[in-house]
């Protein structure tokens, strides 16, 4: 073999070893992915069946106050994301994320007890005050190191996305058997054990080097972090909408009650998975991130524009939900991933405060503004929003300037 050849070899061999886990990492992040698959599971499991259950409970009837009540946990997140993320940079990931768990399972309580869509959104409110998104983020890029970051980020995106999934199954049954408020109290016993796993599972990895206001002023100045902030606004705001119109369509194309809307659901985030991962790997192998990031984020507007197009056939529906999770799910990795790269190492809870803040105000906004759009000028209306958002997205990313 000559020499280039041999070069070329031990370079490939190079790349691969730079990208495995050590076992430490491997283990912290199987674990953080699960504390946070689980947390977002019991936020997951009122999305599908919210719109029909509330129903059965004075105020279910009024679309507004569904709206605000799927999403004020949102609005009070994007409150204390900031604060929390700078809380867990100076106290520690863990004292934060315990104490977000019990203000998470006492706004569950509040839930479970409501006899009213009011008392859920008193509820919902409380579970927002329990913003650690920032925190366990954080956690995540302390207990890994820069070249593996995106396979853990793409980790936890993964359980994530299998959370999701499991909550469309779930859902019906457990309101089916329980009621409303028995699935409040399953998403309380899920806090719980999240808290079990943040308080005695998880190492602590503790701060480097000294803390600085400069770097503070950093993390708001700069630029690429807001955009990155902007596109994760927009990629839950799209998300939230999603999901105020497309079970409607479903239920009315495809015959479907919402019982058996998870038969639709479940293969098509569970497949998407499987495009999403060795996305993020080749991705993070060829340091890719924002050339992918760009393409993708025109897939996603293209996706939202055709969907009101296609929304007279049930499979065409079908086959647009897969590609769109293709595209959430590996966006939701890579972005993370680009955050706590640039983000000022002491600072990392502040940047991920900031980022899960906007994420909070999409999810938010996205509930709200589906309703609001598709109640007053239709769904396809609601749908071509989220299209030109997204294309808005794309135009800020073509001045991403993230060196890898």
């Amino acid at each position: 073999m000559s020499l280039s050849k041999q070069q070329e070899v031990h370079n490939k061999n190079s790349t691969r070893q730079r990208v495995q886990f050590t076992p430490q990492e491997r283990r912290s992040s199987i674990l953080l992915a699960l504390l946070f698959s689980s947390r977002m599971l019991g936020l997951f499991l009122l999305t599908p069946i919210f719109v029909v259950a509330a129903q059965s409970i004075p105020g279910g009837n009024n679309a507004t106050k569904v709206g605000i009540a799927l999403g004020a946990y949102g609005l009070t997140q994007a409150v204390m994301q900031i604060p929390l993320g700078m809380a867990s940079d100076r106290f520690g990931r863990r004292p934060v994320i315990i104490a977000g768990m019990l203000l998470f399972i006492i706004g569950g309580v509040v839930s479970a007890l409501a006899s009213s869509v009011d008392g859920i959104i008193v509820g919902r409110v409380l579970q927002g005050l329990g913003a650690i998104s920032a925190a366990i983020t954080a956690w995540v890029a302390d207990a890994t190191r820069p070249e593996v970051r995106a396979r853990a980020m793409a980790m936890v995106g993964s359980a994530i996305g299998l959370s999701f999934a499991v909550s469309l199954v779930l859902s019906p049954v457990l309101v089916g058997q329980f009621g409303l408020s028995g699935l409040f109290w399953a998403i309380s016993l899920l806090g719980f054990v999240c808290l079990l796993i943040a308080a005695f599972a998880i190492p602590e990895y503790p701060q480097k080097g000294d803390m600085m206001q400069g770097s503070m002023t950093e993390v708001w100045a700069h630029k690429d972090l807001w955009r990155l902030n902007f596109g994760v606004f927009v990629l839950h705001f799209i998300l939230m909408t999603l999901f105020m119109v497309i079970p409607t369509t479903l239920t009315q194309e495809g015959q479907l009650d919402a019982g058996h809307l998870w038969q639709v659901y479940l293969p098509v985030i569970v497949l998407s998975l499987g495009f999403m991962i060795p996305m993020v790997i080749r991705t993070e192998i060829r340091k890719a991130h924002t050339r992918v990031l760009k393409h993708l984020v025109l897939a996603l507007a293209v996706v939202m524009a055709v969907l009101p197009w296609i929304s007279g056939s049930f499979w065409a529906v079908v086959g647009a939900l897969f590609v769109f999770f293709c595209l959430f799910n590996t966006l939701e990795a890579l972005q993370p991933s680009l955050v706590s790269r640039v983000a000022p190492e002491n600072y990392k809870g502040l940047a991920m405060g900031f980022y899960n803040t906007t994420q909070s105000l999409g999810v938010f906004g996205g509930s709200l503004a589906g309703g609001v759009v598709a109640s007053m000028a239709g769904m396809q209306w609601a749908l071509w929003l989220g299209a030109a958002l997204a294309l808005v997205w794309w135009i800020s990313t073509r001045r991403l300037q993230i060196q890898l």
